[in-house]
């Protein structure tokens, strides 16, 4: 592997993810395709995740609340990320839940004002987290919760790209298609990144059954919720595939607040 092409795409996933600012040499020469990059996308998660996991860590070291560190963790994430899954999710609920048909559902997922779907979603998304993150807080160490987030963080990313590949575009343009489609070269880079990084952190922190669990539950959830795109809409779209990072990191949360 070239490692300084593999860093290059992990600076352009970390820009394309979040709000963190990358030096303006990555994008040189660069035509905005994403086909290899999305390789890079779980040790970006990662990073990206790094400040909530620390925030989440000191916080439970200096005896805050569990459910308190777990709400601002989610609140930096939502700040390094510009709540960009989030806004997927929340867009993909109120298409898919109140479109009549397919058309009606994408012309509602491209209105930028939020509905009683997407409301409902978004509360649902960060209580769910909220409370998995301090059941993991309560049972686990600080330092052993917070690598929990950070494997979450790689597992979701990847399962994102998994998702992006599996469906073909649903609209002509928008982000997802200018991007390009998954090479299945760096789909399955991708998928075994982000079970080696996830493992890694996930195993020490919490088990060996608590990690295959929480993969296990993650999948089942990435499967269910393409299976419904497709039905709904026939294809992928920026929304979906952020709306997909979010069910897949509740699910493995879940699994691992369960297992723990």
């Amino acid at each position: 592997m070239d490692w300084r092409a593999y860093l290059t795409d992990t600076a352009r996933a970390v820009s394309f993810l979040s709000r963190i600012t990358v030096p303006a040499r990555v994008f040189e020469g660069h035509d905005g395709s994403l086909s290899r990059g999305v390789r890079a996308f779980p040790l970006a998660g990662l990073l990206i995740a790094l400040p909530a996991a620390a925030t989440l860590g000191l916080m439970l070291l200096l005896h805050a609340s569990p459910l308190l560190a777990a709400f601002a963790a989610l609140a930096v994430q939502a700040g390094v990320t510009g709540a960009l899954h989030e806004d997927g999710l929340s867009d993909a609920a109120d298409g898919m839940g109140g479109g009549r048909d397919r058309e009606h559902a994408l012309a509602i997922m491209k209105d930028s004002r939020i509905g009683s779907y997407g409301a409902v979603a978004l509360v649902v998304a960060y209580g769910m987290r909220a409370a998995a993150i301090a059941q993991l807080a309560t049972e686990l160490a600080p330092l052993a919760a917070a690598l929990c987030l950070l494997a979450v963080a790689a597992l979701s990313r990847a399962l994102m790209v998994w998702h992006w590949s599996a469906l073909p575009p649903a609209r002509t343009g928008g982000l997802a298609v200018a991007a390009g489609a998954p090479l299945k070269s760096s789909l399955n880079s991708a998928l075994v990144t982000g079970l080696v990084l996830a493992a890694a952190l996930a195993v020490p922190s919490a088990s060996l059954f608590a990690y295959f669990l929480a993969v296990l539950v993650a999948a089942f959830a990435a499967a269910g919720f393409t299976a419904k795109v497709r039905r709904r809409l026939s294809g992928h779209t920026g929304d979906t595939i952020g709306a997909t990072q979010q069910v897949t990191e509740i699910a493995a949360l879940a699994a691992l607040a369960m297992a723990s």
